[in-house]
Parts: structure tokens; C-alpha cells; sequence
């Protein structure tokens, strides 16, 4: 007993502790990551129109970004328990408020942004507790009002910007310009009149970057070495009407700064030179652009002669009609920018002796031809002459720009184009021709272009693609013949196209009649039928890994042949939305093995077969948006244990069950909005899992409407009471183990102490069910025997010697002996049933064999089952020898209960025995009425 309690007390806890598969919502938050893994869990709930903190947070979080809401203040407790939270992001919200203290649990945070809000003043405690944040974004705010302790817990900060408030003096963060590991200072779009390091610090600070821009500054000075290590100054569009007055000391205070920033500053030419002259020992990176009130022309080469070490040069947006030799002294240059200024021709030595110059930007100007000029840079890397007004490309335009990678070529008037013009651009990487006119292209085109990658030639007027086009692209991967003309494909357009992973040829005129090779979205294709295509389109595009098909014009797809992705063996991507398809066959898949990413999303799709799916088990993100579903069971056998993403929302789903959860045992996130739940214990399971536990998520869960049954129409799903389906399993495993106890408690008493009543019982029942049986079989009784003599084994030898003589031979009694007369083969409790009721009387011949016998005491409850029955003297003892009171068990004294008088013994003295079988004789020939008495045995041989 005590075994089974303590098997019953350990089994317990292993049911309690049962759990679904992790699952968990955030309500109006997207968790990236899981609870499980503390240095991973991000939590996104930004543009959720929030007015309030969410207090659901996981403690574990390290990334939480609760932007573009409607937050107006932080409270105390709103992050108390966010101990681990390193990068916390609450810009654009409407946060006037901070309550003092709200940040101190936040130990171990390193960046905080608070930018776009509506902060006004930074209180002295407010950043209490951030001892490790090195990075903080207060721009566009209202702030006016700085606290002089309010930055005294910043001791790692590192990155402050304070940009597009209402500071008016520098000296309001002071206090954090003392922090020795401060490198970038941005307060750009202030009010601040006056810049001057005496009032800033009295040693020297560790800032690199420093943001003075869009300031009225009317005061530069710089006496004090306290920028030492000063590498950024921007001063871009600083100063009213040129009325700053600056002053610079010695320029070796300014002696690392290596980028300077004067966009759109109105500064005078005196000015500049002098500013200039003070940094040309470090100046690297000048950023001149927008100086409307500065002849730029005039100044571009004495600013070279002055920066001896000028690497990047931008002057975009200065109108500059032409360069002349301004650029000449400017041979360091790698990258220069002349981008939107007005330049309509440059003479062709002005990059003469830029020998080390790899990009230049030439874009949103009024060239009409490829300059000359252009074509002596042999260094060159990367070339923008988009937004031009280029119409032609000649032979010679790139000749011996054998370096250039990139070239951009954007939005010109380019019609015609010859393969010559691209012969030396042998190590091009990537070629834009977007936007232009462009209506043929011809053989061999690209024939010197091996090592391109990247093709654009979208938004033209090509109508056609001949065979062998792009045939010597080998290592081509994007070819983007979007927004074109294209009617017609001949075949072989796309040989040669070995390593090509992303086709994109949509907004065409492409028919199911002429597609061969193509990857199409907005187009005209359509199939009758989804019978196999003869040449299926895709088959020699081995490498393709992206294919879009969304969007076909008219009525679209309509069908999708069973063979109609054949050949695309590397296919990784495929988007099949807004095809107008309701079935998909289940070989459509056979042909993409490495298929990662399927959207079928907004199709009449109302089902779907596992079939479908088994042969891309390595999908890892499935969109099923939109469609006619009913139901997601066919995921159960579909094999897509790799599935992360499962997008299924605006279908028609009512239940998500158990089983399809535990088919998707990677899925980490789960949009099911937009559909038609069922709030009932259906759903009961996958709420529970949804809301509670550590892995998967359910996205937006708050948002999920019950729609059944429909007094329920219009409830959340999370507020469904599901009291009434849970499961107490405590309760259960306490109810199931207690009952076994005591089970086992009777059990063991009722074997011990009541045994033979049980068995008694038993015997008793089946003897009734058997009678029953009897008597609806054969109404009229007709006996076999006279009687039926049960008796033990060790008593035969009397019932051989005394009693058949006496009661077969001399009285001509018909006897019925078990060793005699049962039925060969018969069950023995059948033969015991059969011959007791085929007989008018049962004779018992009583002894201590007898009492301990099973089988004997089996007879004798059946014979008192038919006393019982019948009402009738049907059964008497006959003792064999003396057998103490004690030692009778309760069945065998059943029939001193109901007739005392009937039964005999057997009489120890050889005299007697003539009176023995007399009265036995008497016995069998009285019919047994419930009423009768017989005289002779009356009074005789009782024991009470």
C-alpha cells in the first residue's frame, strides 16, 4: 500500500507540469525573439495609436521600441521590471512627462531615444539610474529648460542629440561635456546665438563630432584648446544674413577636425578662406553645397591649392554652369560630388590630373552627351550621370574606363544603344539604364559585360527580347525588364543566364501564349486548365531564385499548370498572390524542392491538400492572406516543420486546433487577423497556448473578434471566459489517486475479510442471469435426475460404497455423479449449472474436504441460488462427520437460515444407518413445496 501511494504522489507532479507547445501575445506588440533567451527577446509596438505604456512587457526584453504612438507620460512602474532592457526607443509620441525615478531600474540600457516628442524641460532626476547609457536621442522636442544635475548619472554617455529644440545658451549641457567618454555632441536647430569654447569647459573634452547647424549664430569663437580630438564640425546653414563673426585663434586648436560642413551657410568669401586656412593641415571631407550667396567658381581653386589632403569634395546644388581649371589643383580627390547644379557641357581636361578620383556624381544636371572629359579618369569606380538629358551612347564614351564597376545612366533620352559603347568595361558590376527610351536591344549587346551583376532596364519601350540577348551575362543575378512593352519572347532570350537568382518582368504584355522563360507579375498570362504544359516556361533558368507572379491582368491565371514551375530547381521565392486561381494541383510544387518563401495570399482558394506541401518541406515563411479558408488542418500532414512565419489572415478560420500547432514546431510567429473565431471551448487550447507561454506568437491577438456563436459576435477572443473549459488537473490526478487508494484499500480488506462472500456473490449472480435464461427457454421443467449429489473426491469412495447401492440399486433413485455424468468438453461451471437444475434435488454431502474445495463450494451456491429462486425444498445436507459451528462459512449455512430441518448425518454406528436411508429415501420423494414439511426429518438433526 504504501508502494502505491508514493507511485501515486510522484505520478502526480508529471501531469501537473504538463505543457502545449510554447506559444505567447502581446496584445498590440510583435516580439522578435524568444522569452527563453535573455540577450534576444526584441519587442516591437510602434504606430499602435498607444496612449499608455504597455504593462505586458516581457522582464527579459533587451530591445523595446514603443514609437508613433499616443504616449503622454511615463509613469514610475512603467518600466520597473525591465532589468535587462538595453535599447529603448519612445520617439514620436506626445511625452511632456517624465516622472522622476521611471528610468532607475533600467541598469543596464545603453541607447534611449526620446526624439519628436513634447519634453520641455529635463528635471534634475530623470535620467536616474542610466549609468550605462552611452547613446541619447532628445531632438524635436520643445526643450528650454536643462536641470544643472540632470545629466549627472550619465557616466558612459558617449552620443547626445539635442537637435530641433528651444536651447538658446550652450551652457545649459555644459555639465555633460565634462563626461570623458562624450565623442558626439549634435544640438543643430536650436536657438543658440553664440559658440565660444571659453564658456564651454575649462579642460580639454574627448568630442569628435559636434552638430553646431541651422543655428542663428551670430558669434564662432575659438581661443581655448579644448577640441583637441574634434574630427566633425557642422556648421551647415548657420548664421543670418552673413552676419556671424568668427574667430579662430590659432588653427592648431582645430588641428584634427577632417570633416567640415558648410552647406547652405552664408558666409563671405574673406571668411571661408580664413576658416579654410586654419584646417588645411587636416581638412579631408568639405561639404560646400546650396551657397546660394557664394561665386563658387570663383573660390574652387584656391580651395584645392589650400587642402592639400581634400579626399571628398561636395558641391551639389551650387548652380555651376561649367568648371573651367577651378578643379585643376584637386588631384587628391577620390569622390566628388557636382550633382543638381547646371552644368551643360565641362571642358575635357578638368578632371586631368585627378588620377586617384572613384566616384563621381554627375547626376540631375543638363549634359546631353557622355562628356569627354569623363573618359581620361581611368581610375574611375563608380560614375552618376542620371537625370540628364543624354540621348545617345557612342563606341568611344567609356573607352578605357576598364575600372568602373558601377554606372548609372538613369532617366535620360536614350533610344538606341550599341554593344560598342561598353566594350572596355570589362570589370562592370552593375549597369542602370532605367527611365530612358529605349525600345530594341540587339546581339551581341553585352558581349565584354561577363562580370556584370546587376541589369536594369526598366521603365522603357522595349516590346520585344530577342534570342540570345543577355546570352554572354554569366554572372548576371538581376535582370529588371519591369514596366516595358513586352510582347513577345523568342526562345533562347535568356540562355547564358547561369547564375541569374532574380527575374523581374512585370507590367508587360505578356501572354501564356509567348511566355517561355519569364518571371512575371501584372501582366496578361492565363491557362484553361492546370494540365502539364508541353514546354514548360522556367525550364532552363536552373539558378533563378525569385520568381513573382502576382497581379496578372484581364481575369487572371485563372489555372496553374502542374508542370509550370519545372526547372526551377534553386527557386527560393515565390509570390502567386492575386491570381484568380481556386485550385492548386498537388505535383505544382514537385519542381522547387528549396523553396523558402510562398504567398498565394489573396486567391479564391477554399481548400487545400497536405499532398500539396510534403514535397518543400524547407518553407520557412508561408502567406496564406486573404483567401477562402476554412480551416489550416491540412498543415497537420503537410511536413512544414521548418514554417516561421505563417500569415493567414482575412480567411474564413474558426478553429485552430492543437494538432495543427504541434505540426509547426518552429513557427515563431502567427497572424491569424480578419478572421471568424469561434469563442467557444473549441478554442480553448490555442487561447492558452496563445497568450501564456515562451516561444511561438501570436501577433495582435487583441485585436481577434469572435464572430460564433452570435451573442458572442463582436467579443474579443481574449476576453472568452474559458472557466467552464478548463481542466483542473490537480484536482483530477488528486480525485483519480485517492480513489485508487482506497480502491486498493478495499480490495485488500474485502479479500481478507470477505472473500468467500464476494465469490459467493459473484456465483450467485451468475447463477441468477443462467436461470433467467432457463426459464425463458423451457417454461415446463422435465428433470434428467432425481437428484444431483456434490461432493468431494476424498468422499468418493463413500459415495460409491454406500450411497449409489442404497439409493440406485435398492431404491431405483436416478443419481447425477460429476465423475459420471458431466459432459465431456463442457465448461465445468456449465456442467455444475446444467446438471443441479436438470435435477428435482441437490444432495451436499458436507465434510472438511468439502469446505475447502472451490468447486464444491461453487455447487452449493448454485444449489442455494435455486432455493432461493424457486421458493422450493430443492437442496439438504447430508454431514459425513462432526464439523464444529465455527468452522462453516456463511454460504454453507444458508440453508440453516431458510429450513433448519433439512439435513441429515450420517450416523456413526452401524444400526443406524437402516434410519439414515429411510429419511434420505423420504427426502427425494417429497416435490419440494414452499409449504411443505416432512414429518420424518422434522425436529431431526437441527443445529442452530
Amino acid at each position: 500500500m504504501y508502494f502505491i501511494y508514493l507511485f501515486s504522489c510522484c505520478l502526480l507532479p508529471t501531469w501537473v507540469r504538463f505543457a502545449p507547445t510554447a506559444g505567447y501575445s502581446l496584445g498590440s506588440c510583435v516580439a522578435h525573439g524568444s522569452l527563453n533567451y535573455t540577450n534576444r527577446l526584441k519587442v516591437l509596438c510602434y504606430s499602435e495609436q498607444l496612449r499608455l505604456v504597455p504593462s505586458n512587457i516581457p522582464p527579459n526584453v533587451t530591445v523595446l521600441d514603443i514609437s508613433d504612438n499616443l504616449i503622454s507620460r511615463i509613469q514610475l512602474e512603467n518600466f520597473r521590471n525591465l532589468t535587462n532592457l538595453r535599447v529603448l526607443n519612445v520617439s514620436h509620441n506626445l511625452i511632456s512627462r517624465v516622472a522622476e525615478g521611471a528610468f532607475k531600474h533600467l541598469v543596464n540600457l545603453q541607447e534611449l531615444n526620446m526624439a519628436r516628442n513634447k519634453l520641455s524641460v529635463l528635471s534634475e532626476n530623470i535620467f536616474e539610474g542610466l549609468g550605462n547609457l552611452t547613446v541619447l536621442q532628445l531632438g524635436d522636442n520643445n526643450i528650454k529648460s536643462v536641470e544643472s544635475t540632470a545629466f549627472r548619472f550619465l557616466l558612459s554617455i558617449r552620443f547626445v542629440n539635442l537637435t530641433t529644440n528651444e536651447l538658446q545658451h550652450l551652457n545649459k549641457v555644459r555639465p555633460i561635456l565634462k563626461f570623458p567618454h562624450l565623442q558626439q555632441l549634435h544640438v543643430g536647430n536650436n536657438s543658440l546665438f553664440t559658440f565660444q569654447t571659453e564658456d564651454l569647459s575649462d579642460f580639454p573634452l574627448a568630442l569628435k563630432v559636434l552638430d553646431l547647424s541651422w543655428n542663428p549664430l551670430t558669434k564662432l569663437n575659438v581661443t581655448t584648446d579644448i577640441l583637441p580630438k574634434l574630427e566633425s564640425l557642422d556648421l551647415s546653414y548657420s548664421g543670418t544674413n552673413g552676419s556671424v563673426e568668427w574667430y579662430i585663434r590659432d588653427g592648431f586648436l582645430l588641428r584634427d577636425v577632417k570633416k567640415l560642413s558648410l552647406n547652405g551657410t552664408n558666409i563671405s568669401e574673406e571668411v571661408l578662406f580664413s576658416v579654410l586656412q586654419c584646417l588645411n593641415s587636416s581638412l579631408e571631407v568639405l561639404t560646400m553645397s546650396n551657397l546660394k550667396h557664394l561665386k563658387v567658381k570663383a573660390f574652387l581653386k584656391l580651395t584645392c591649392q589650400m587642402l592639400p589632403v581634400l579626399r571628398v569634395f561636395n558641391l551639389q546644388g551650387n548652380s555651376l554652369g561649367s568648371l573651367g581649371d577651378g578643379l585643376k589643383p584637386c588631384s587628391l580627390l577620390r569622390d566628388l560630388d557636382l550633382s543638381r547644379n547646371k552644368l551643360v557641357q565641362l571642358a575635357d581636361f578638368v578632371f586631368k590630373n585627378m588620377s586617384q578620383l572613384h566616384a563621381l556624381n554627375l547626376s540631375y544636371n543638363q549634359l546631353n552627351a557622355v562628356p569627354v572629359a569623363v573618359r581620361i579618369i581611368t581610375s574611375l569606380e563608380t560614375l552618376d550621370l542620371s537625370y540628364n538629358s543624354i540621348s545617345e551612347l557612342k563606341s568611344s564614351d567609356f573607352a578605357k574606363m576598364t575600372m568602373l564597376k558601377e554606372l548609372y545612366l538613369v532617366n535620360n533620352l536614350i533610344r538606341d544603344i550599341n554593344g560598342s559603347a561598353f566594350q572596355d568595361l570589362i570589370n562592370l558590376r552593375s549597369l542602370r539604364l532605367g527611365k530612358n527610351h529605349i525600345w530594341m536591344i540587339t546581339y551581341p549587346m553585352f558581349l565584354s559585360l561577363r562580370k556584370l551583376v546587376v541589369l536594369d532596364l526598366k521603365s522603357n519601350q522595349l516590346s520585344s527580347l530577342k534570342n540570345g540577348t543577355f546570352q554572354n551575362l554569366n554572372s548576371l543575378k538581376l535582370l529588371n525588364l519591369v514596366d516595358n512593352q513586352v510582347s513577345e519572347i523568342e526562345e533562347g532570350a535568356f540562355q547564358g543566364l547561369l547564375n541569374l537568382t532574380t527575374l523581374l518582368l512585370g507590367s508587360n504584355k505578356i501572354t501564356g501564349d509567348i511566355l517561355r522563360t519569364a518571371t512575371l507579375f501584372d501582366n496578361f498570362i492565363s491557362y484553361e486548365s492546370t494540365a502539364k504544359l508541353k514546354s514548360p516556361p522556367f525550364s532552363l533558368l536552373k539558378s533563378l531564385k525569385t520568381l513573382s507572379l502576382n497581379s496578372q491582368g484581364h481575369e487572371g491565371l485563372l489555372n496553374l499548370p502542374s508542370n509550370f514551375l519545372e526547372g526551377l530547381d534553386s527557386l527560393i521565392e515565390l509570390h502567386a498572390g492575386r491570381l484568380n486561381i481556386n485550385f492548386l494541383h498537388p505535383q505544382t510544387f514537385n519542381y522547387t524542392p528549396k523553396l523558402s518563401f510562398l504567398d498565394i495570399s489573396r486567391n479564391a482558394i477554399g481548400n487545400l491538400t497536405p499532398q500539396l506541401f510534403q514535397p518543400i518541406p524547407n518553407l520557412t515563411e508561408f502567406i496564406l492572406t486573404q483567401g477562402r479558408l476554412q480551416t489550416l488542418d491540412f498543415l497537420i500532414h503537410a511536413n512544414l516543420t521548418q514554417v516561421k512565419i505563417l500569415r493567414a489572415k482575412g480567411n474564413e478560420l474558426t478553429v485552430i486546433t492543437e494538432s495543427l500547432i504541434r505540426s509547426l514546431p518552429s513557427v515563431k510567429y502567427m497572424d491569424l487577423r480578419e478572421n471568424s473565431f469561434s469563442c467557444d471551448c473549441d478554442n480553448s487550447w490555442f487561447l492558452k497556448w496563445a497568450l501564456h507561454d515562451t516561444y511561438a506568437q501570436v501577433i495582435y491577438m487583441n485585436t481577434y473578434l469572435c464572430k460564433y456563436p452570435p451573442n458572442l459576435r463582436g467579443m474579443k477572443l481574449i476576453d472568452f471566459k474559458m472557466d467552464s473549459c478548463s481542466v483542473d488537473l490537480e484536482f483530477i490526478c488528486f480525485i483519480s489517486s485517492t480513489t485508487l487508494v482506497a480502491l486498493t484499500l478495499l480490495a485488500s480488506f474485502f479479500y481478507r475479510f470477505l472473500r468467500w462472500q464476494v465469490v459467493y456473490a459473484y456465483y450467485l449472480f451468475l447463477a441468477f442471469l443462467y436461470d433467467n435464461r432457463k426459464k425463458r427457454r423451457r417454461p415446463v421443467q422435465q428433470y434428467q435426475y432425481d437428484a444431483f449429489v456434490s461432493y468431494n473426491t476424498h468422499d468418493e469412495l463413500w459415495v460409491l460404497r454406500e450411497l449409489l447401492p442404497n439409493l440406485e440399486q435398492v431404491q431405483g433413485w436416478r443419481l447425477c455423479l460429476h465423475h459420471r455424468d458431466f459432459e465431456a468438453g463442457k465448461p465445468i461451471i456449465d456442467n455444475i449449472v446444467d446438471s443441479i437444475y436438470n435435477s428435482r434435488k441437490t444432495i451436499c454431502l458436507i465434510s472438511r474436504h468439502y469446505l475447502e474445495s472451490e468447486w464444491c463450494s461453487r455447487e452449493i451456491q448454485v444449489a442455494s441460488f435455486r432455493l432461493f429462486d424457486e421458493q422450493k425444498d430443492v437442496l439438504f445436507l447430508v454431514f459425513l462427520e462432526d464439523i464444529p459451528a465455527c468452522q462453516l462459512s456463511p454460504y454453507h449455512r444458508m440453508r440453516k437460515l431458510v429450513k433448519k430441518r433439512t439435513y441429515l448425518k450420517w450416523p456413526g454406528h452401524r444400526e443406524e444407518t437402516r434410519m439414515f436411508w429411510h429419511k434420505l429415501n423420504i427426502a427425494l420423494q417429497t416435490r419440494g413445496e414452499a409449504d411443505e414439511e416432512n414429518p420424518l426429518l422434522s425436529g431431526l438433526d437441527t443445529q442452530d
